[in-house]
């Protein structure tokens, strides 16, 4: 799909569609097309077909012309970032059921800045287009794109400039959600820790600012991977160690590390899950997922900055080899782990590859994880929670997330918690008991990251939706993008 920006005469530019923000009462440019049309969009406005709340939306046909249509959404209220974006949201959808192959979108009534809001216009538009295609043949659900073209309207030169940066990278931001939601819905027998390894190979492949390397099990043992290698150890399907790095800066400039947990599917191991809602298991690698989106979205726009990505990728089952509750692993530092409960799995993958991350000499490392069933207890489906060893970096990510609309929301990260995680057979236990579980869960991992700036993100609650809606979100790809963005400025 191409994005342009554009400030020429509104009604010269050739299009099926035009999205046209407003509120009840027309201004600037709504009320100039409101003249031009005899006040068709006034009269629709008075008669209560159209009331311009909040992302609501109407198509009109324009009297005598032909196929074409204006898409009336509705602003009135819409004073926040989150609320912004929820309008862009709504025209984008109502733009995508219309068989338009060339739009305009009207860049004035929200009254936002030109290049976050064309920004978000592309980013939505281009998740509004996916829809997911690994189904067997005659099975498959067709959903036609007709839409070629999207022109971003804004009233002046410079808004146009603007506007044509934050379309170009929130259609990259867009197609890494899009990649990290294909992946993340694809069912386990398809993406095994070896289908990902080969993703993110074939990421690679003539991209020459990106090479991606894979350790294997036999490595990952040479290395003293005990923790991350007990979980493996119940699967027939290998585990693997999975670096991507992106070179988009000089070579002397540390890199920011992204560690993402793939769990591929998560049975739980010998501490065996409820059988229903077991399906979901799937997005446990979401995490994993989300750091192939955002490499994704780094190509695209060949953004100045180096990122590692780092993927530990295994299958979580309970077969004759699967640790069990109560054994003592070491972690790749050197700390020995009582595992307590085989389902709190994602945080004995995460802390070894934390530990190897070391070897990077990062700027900051922020590891992104489906980890805690208690963060959805806390915060539901809206925000992710985010614990952090720095309060900069986790300044940062909070602001990365008012501005994408990913938002997250700090939890305290107190040696009150750590203490819940006191073994007598070993440096700690990898559960701290009913209480805090999402807390607990990054004391643990906070104990391999001293030796940097880190964040954890815990996107149990976003990364997916259930029910009629079922499927990956691509979350967190936008709050990590703005914040790679905000460090590449």
């Amino acid at each position: 799909m191409d994005f342009n920006a554009s400030s020429a005469q509104l009604l010269n530019i050739k299009a099926d569609s035009l999205i046209l923000p407003t509120g009840p009462q027309l201004k600037d440019s709504a009320a100039a097309l409101d003249g031009s049309l005899d006040g068709a969009i006034s009269s629709l406005i008075k008669a209560g077909d159209f009331s311009g709340k909040l992302a609501e939306t109407l198509v009109m046909h324009i009297p005598g012309a032909s196929g074409k249509r204006i898409i009336l959404l509705g602003t009135e209220g819409a004073t926040t970032i989150q609320q912004q974006i929820k309008v862009i949201e709504a025209g984008a959808a109502a733009l995508l059921k219309t068989p338009s192959a060339k739009a305009v979108w009207v860049g004035e009534g929200l009254g936002a800045d030109a290049e976050w809001e064309a920004g978000i216009v592309s980013r939505s538009v281009q998740t509004a287009s996916y829809h997911y295609s690994h189904v067997p043949k005659g099975q498959q659900k067709t959903k036609t794109i007709k839409l070629k073209t999207l022109t971003y309207w804004a009233p002046g030169k410079s808004e146009a400039s603007a506007a044509k940066k934050g379309l170009s990278y929130g259609a990259a931001v867009g197609n890494g959600m899009n990649a990290a939601r294909q992946l993340g819905n694809l069912p386990a027998n398809i993406c095994t820790p070896s289908y990902l390894a080969d993703q993110a190979k074939t990421l690679a492949k003539g991209v020459a600012k990106v090479t991606t390397t894979v350790l294997s099990e036999a490595q990952m043992t040479k290395l003293n991977m005990g923790s991350l290698l007990s979980v493996s150890a119940g699967s027939d399907q290998p585990g693997h160690l999975i670096v991507i790095k992106y070179s988009g800066a000089k070579a002397s400039v540390k890199p920011v590390v992204l560690v993402g947990k793939a769990v591929t599917f998560d049975t739980g191991g010998i501490s065996l899950k409820p059988g229903g809602g077991m399906d979901e298991m799937k997005y446990d690698m979401c995490g994993g997922a989300s750091v192939i989106g955002v490499i994704n979205a780094l190509i695209e726009t060949q953004m100045p900055i180096n990122v590692v990505g780092i993927i530990p990728a295994v299958e979580n089952m309970p077969n004759g080899h699967a640790t069990k509750p109560g054994d003592v692993v070491t972690s790749m530092s050197g700390q020995t782990i009582e595992i307590l409960n085989t389902d709190a799995e994602g945080r004995l993958i995460l802390c070894d590859a934390l530990t190897y991350a070391e070897r990077f000499k990062p700027e900051s490392v922020i590891d992104i994880a489906t980890l805690t069933g208690a963060v959805i207890g806390a915060l539901g489906k809206v925000t992710a929670g985010m614990l952090s060893n720095d309060d900069e970096l986790a300044e940062q990510l909070l602001s990365s997330g008012t501005r994408s609309g990913d938002r997250a929301w700090r939890l305290p990260l107190w040696d009150e918690y750590d203490e819940l995680l006191k073994s007598n057979f070993a440096d700690m236990a990898n559960i701290g008991g009913p209480q805090a579980g999402t807390i607990t869960a990054a004391c643990f991992l906070a104990r391999f990251t001293k030796k940097y700036k880190w964040a954890h993100l815990d996107v149990a609650g976003t990364a997916w939706v259930s029910g009629a809606a079922k499927g990956a979100t691509g979350r967190p790809v936008p709050i990590l993008m703005d914040y790679l963005r905000s460090k590449a400025q």
